[in-house]
This record gives C-alpha cells, sequence and structure tokens, in this order.
C-alpha cells in the first residue's frame, strides 16, 4: 500500500507531498519547504518512516527548499534536475530515471518551461504525477524569469504531462486557491491556459502578457535553493521549547500570530514601533510593551525576562532586527511575529481575534 500525505506551507502557498512504501517504509518527499522542517520531520518520525530521498522539482523563486535540513537529518540523497544548476545534491536527474523507495517508484519526466531544471515526478503506476509549476491546477507556471520559455512549457504539458493516462491525479507545487489536486483528463479539456483548442501561440501570447508582480523570496530564494537549501553556517537551527518558532532561512526565528493570540498569557509583546503609529490604523496588541527599535539596545533591561518575548512591528522587518538585539543581550526565548501588525490585524477580517486588536 502506498502511503501519501499532502502538505501545506501557507507562507508560499506550496504543497509538499511524502510517499511511503507501507511495507518497506521507506519515503520520498517532494518540494519540502526551509521553515516546515520540523513539521515534516515530525511526521516522518510519527510513521515511522525512513526518509531515503528528498527531491525537488526545480529550484523554487518563492521558498527555500529543505533538502538540505532534511539530509542533515536523516541521511537521505537530493535529488533535482541535472539542468537546474544547483550544486550540493546527490542525484542530478534526467529524463527517464527512476528514483526507488520500498517496491514503489517515481519516473522522471523532463518538463522546462518554468525553469530550465524542472521535472514532474510520476508515480510507477501514472496514478500519479507532481508537476511542480509546469502546469498547475487550471493554470501554469510563469515564464518571465529564471529561464521561462512559454514555448518550451508548452511543449513540456502538451507532449509530456498530457500523454499521461487521463485519470493520472495531478499535484502541483503552488495552489492560491485552496485547490488541491486534479486530473490530466480535466486540464486538458478546462486549464483556460493550454487546454482544449488552444495552440502554442495562444498559449504563448498569454503567457507573455500576464504582468505579475516579481517574486517577494526570490532574491533570497533562488541563490539558497541553488544550494539545495544548505545554510551559511551550515548548522542545523536548534528546535525552541516554549512554542512553535520556525526558523527562516535568513535565521530569523519567527512564531504564528494565531499561535501568539491563543497564549497571550504566556508570553510578552514588545512592539518596536514609535509610539504615533500604535494609534494610527493598525492599532497596537492590547497589553504589549512599546520601545521603538532605535532605543532597545540602550534599553533591554526594561523588558521583562520571565516569559519569552514575542517582538512586533508593522511588517515583520525592525521586529526581525529587534529579535537579534535581544539575543545579544541575552534574551534566549524570543521570536519575531510573523507578518506582524498587518497579518495580526488580517486575523480579525476572518473573524479569529477582533477582541484583542486594540
Amino acid at each position: 500500500m502506498l502511503i501519501f500525505r499532502q502538505l501545506f506551507d501557507a507562507t508560499s502557498s506550496t504543497y509538499t507531498y511524502l510517499l511511503a512504501d507501507s511495507d518497506t517504509r521507506e519515503a520520498v518527499l517532494i518540494d519540502s519547504v526551509f521553515e516546515q522542517h520540523r513539521r515534516d520531520a515530525s511526521l516522518v518520525r510519527e510513521l515511522d518512516l525512513k526518509l531515503t530521498h528528498v527531491l525537488d522539482t526545480h529550484v523554487h523563486a518563492d521558498h527555500v527548499t529543505a533538502a538540505w535540513l532534511m539530509k542533515q537529518t536523516f541521511g537521505c540523497k537530493i535529488g533535482v534536475s541535472a539542468h537546474s544548476g544547483a550544486e550540493g545534491a546527490d542525484l542530478a536527474l534526467e529524463e527517464g530515471d527512476s528514483i526507488r523507495f520500498g517496491a514503489r517508484s517515481l519516473k522522471v519526466l523532463e518538463t522546462p518551461g518554468h525553469t530550465n531544471g524542472c521535472v514532474t515526478y510520476v508515480l510507477d503506476d501514472e496514478s500519479m504525477a507532481f508537476t511542480g509549476d509546469c502546469l498547475m491546477i487550471r493554470g501554469a507556471g510563469r515564464t518571465d524569469f529564471q529561464q521561462g520559455d512559454p514555448s518550451a512549457m508548452f511543449r513540456s504539458i502538451r507532449a509530456k504531462i498530457f500523454e499521461l493516462p487521463e485519470q493520472c491525479i495531478l499535484y502541483p507545487a503552488h495552489d492560491y486557491a485552496g485547490r488541491t489536486a486534479s486530473s490530466v483528463w480535466e486540464e486538458a479539456r478546462h486549464n483556460p491556459r493550454v487546454g482544449g483548442d488552444r495552440n502554442e501561440t495562444d498559449f504563448v501570447g498569454f503567457m507573455k502578457n500576464l504582468n505579475l508582480p516579481h517574486p517577494k523570496q526570490i532574491d533570497a530564494a533562488v541563490p539558497a535553493n541553488l544550494k539545495c537549501g544548505a545554510t551559511e553556517d551550515g548548522r542545523v537551527p536548534e528546535a525552541a521549547t516554549w512554542g512553535p518558532v520556525q526558523q527562516t532561512y535568513g535565521g530569523i526565528l519567527e512564531v504564528d500570530p494565531e499561535w501568539v493570540f491563543r497564549h497571550r498569557e504566556d508570553v510578552h509583546v514588545l512592539d518596536v514601533r514609535e509610539p504615533e503609529e500604535r494609534t494610527g490604523e493598525l492599532g497596537a496588541i492590547e497589553t504589549s510593551q512599546n520601545i521603538p527599535l532605535g532605543e532597545l539596545a540602550n534599553r533591554t533591561s526594561e523588558v521583562p525576562s520571565d516569559k519569552p518575548v514575542v517582538t512586533v512591528c508593522r511588517a515583520g522587518g525592525r521586529s526581525a532586527q529587534a529579535t537579534n538585539i535581544l539575543r545579544k543581550a541575552g534574551f534566549e526565548s524570543v521570536a519575531n511575529l510573523a507578518g506582524g501588525m498587518l497579518r495580526w490585524n488580517a486575523l480579525a477580517v476572518r473573524g479569529e481575534n477582533t477582541q484583542s486588536i486594540r
């Protein structure tokens, strides 16, 4: 029996896929996310699996892979396209290669277009395919940066992915509308970019006129992923014990606003914005302490140390620097509020913490 789990990273809208042979317990992980390493590693352990391979469908521009972290943790092999330009992989994958895990395997299809090094992984019985950012649910990956080529992508989809059995379930690397899977039959008929009677000219014209904003994380993500996610200092981040703290590839410790809201009595919130910002449209978290970032280095003695400290600012930039200042001052339990007041207030729109915004 095949063990299969679809995992999600809300920040980058990335899907990570865990597949395992239930008899041998050997497993592979596709398109992991650096910040979700501990979550995914815990799942591997809880399911009593032996992770043999961690694979990427391409060099991502919107998040950093956890491939290197997984290798350090489990001793698994890293696999990425031979055309990706990435260093540090154990397997340089090419068309027709097979990645075995127990009695099961994934076949490699080269599907360039989003990048030169895009691949699609197809399960041995062709019941499932993992398409990365080539074919997405009712869409296709961008072709306006990082060796993008809409003509190549059209051919990858039509000549490779659409040649799989119609009932083959397709799993993309991302979805931004809550959709989890599709099928060859569906996309070949209903994909507005590449399905139906659309030809290469139609597709190229569509893709060249998307006018999308530049990916926010590309300047950090691409160089990191070209090293398979290896950290600058070669060290694996240590886990916090007081809460679900995650370390970004940039080394910032962060905690989700949802968790902070539910554990307000257990942490000390430090707002490092200027005083006038706290009376503006974003307001301030009730009972939070205010020390502007420019004054914090000289006022760390005013920050209580009997509880973990959660720093906050408008969007998370200044408060990230505040965590560095506090750690240098000897605070061991400290983390940044991910997304700052912008994300905190976004919870109110969903009706999750309307009583404690101001």
